[in-house]
């Protein structure tokens, strides 16, 4: 089986990482920016469309999720790139 590396190969595929945002959150966009720049595909889900992510996310967010792993808001790209490391 062979390993696929999100960072070696950016246009790889991967629904599973997920940023949790919301409307009008400038960090949000700061971090959406990060993930753009390392060219990962992920989804973009607002916590306000969703009674039980507001209540878990609600002051953490920005939060980057990929598995029962958590990257929560302040990071930067070289914390992105081991995050997204660690769960490949």
């Amino acid at each position: 089986m062979q390993s696929r590396n999100m960072l070696t190969n950016p246009k790889t595929e991967n629904s599973d990482l997920i940023l949790y945002h919301t409307e009008g959150c400038h960090l949000c966009e700061i971090a959406q920016s990060l993930v753009e720049q390392l060219a990962l595909s992920y989804q973009h889900i607002d916590i306000c469309d969703d009674e039980i992510l507001a209540e878990r996310y609600g002051i953490s967010i920005p939060v980057l999720v990929m598995g029962d792993k958590e990257l929560f808001w302040p990071f930067d790209v070289p914390q992105l790139t081991d995050f997204i490391r660690s769960v490949v």
